[in-house]
């Protein structure tokens, strides 16, 4: 199988490292990510400008590495446009540092690299973690649950979404499918202002986790200590 690995974090994050290496044991592996930070970037592309290709050395043994200076999604387009050698059969993104769930799933770099895949005919899975400090849970649940996804049946203009809790491992409570998008942010809106000259001010953005979920949703099963799987849909119809 040749999969192909992109991410929103930066082609240098823990989180993309862990998911080349454990994904690597289902096949050839090629990471094509953004040379720098860019969560948050939707299904932006570059239109104007240019695109920096750089082959890079990564810490995962026969994985081929390349950056892009360009959004998530631009990576995508640029593995399959003159990277890989053929159509890839799989599009890995992630491990997103911080939960892709509810409204937030409109924002996020590595659904919209994900959605990028599913526009050019190639299955996704959007893999997301509560935050960086530990994939321990990833690390046990993750192969499990993607040779399954990949089994399952699933509509062309559907990706799969993965959130995992970051708790010790005998506090996961399990797996949870058919999630369904909170509707609300996982990371409420929060700026602190300062006041500048002539008028103008500074806002520093820094999101809140929110404390809670309804019932049958993503954010209420990663707060709870579960593993949530859903679906998520691209407006655009694409062939099945």
């Amino acid at each position: 199988m040749r999969i192909l690995v992109v991410n929103d974090d930066g082609i240098q994050a823990s989180g993309i490292q862990k998911l080349a290496e454990l994904v690597s044991t289902l096949g050839e592996v090629w990471v094509v990510a953004p040379d720098n930070q860019c969560s948050a970037m939707s299904h932006r592309i570059t239109v104007h400008g240019d695109l920096l290709v750089k082959k890079e050395k990564f810490p995962v043994e026969g994985v081929h590495a390349y950056s892009v200076s360009g959004t998530p999604a631009d990576c995508v387009k640029v593995a399959l446009l003159h990277i890989l050698p053929e159509k890839p059969d799989v599009i890995f993104s992630g491990i997103n540092s911080g939960c892709n769930a509810g409204i937030d799933l409109v924002y996020s770099g590595t659904v919209g690299a994900a959605m990028e895949g599913i526009l050019n005919g190639i299955p996704a899975i959007a893999f997301s973690n509560q935050d960086d400090s530990s994939y321990k849970v990833a690390e046990t649940y993750l192969l499990e649950i993607t040779k399954e996804l990949l089994a399952e049946k699933i509509n062309a203009n559907e990706i799969w979404n993965v959130n995992f809790p970051v708790c010790p491992l005998e506090n996961v409570k399990g797996i949870l499918h058919d999630r369904v998008p909170a509707q609300t942010q996982f990371y409420l809106d929060n700026y602190e202002k300062t006041e500048l000259e002539d008028g103008c001010f500074r806002l520093s953005a820094m999101g809140i986790p929110i404390k809670e979920g309804a019932d049958g949703t993503d954010i209420k099963a990663v707060l709870e200590g579960y593993i949530s799987i859903g679906k998520v849909r691209n407006a655009v119809k694409t062939a099945d």
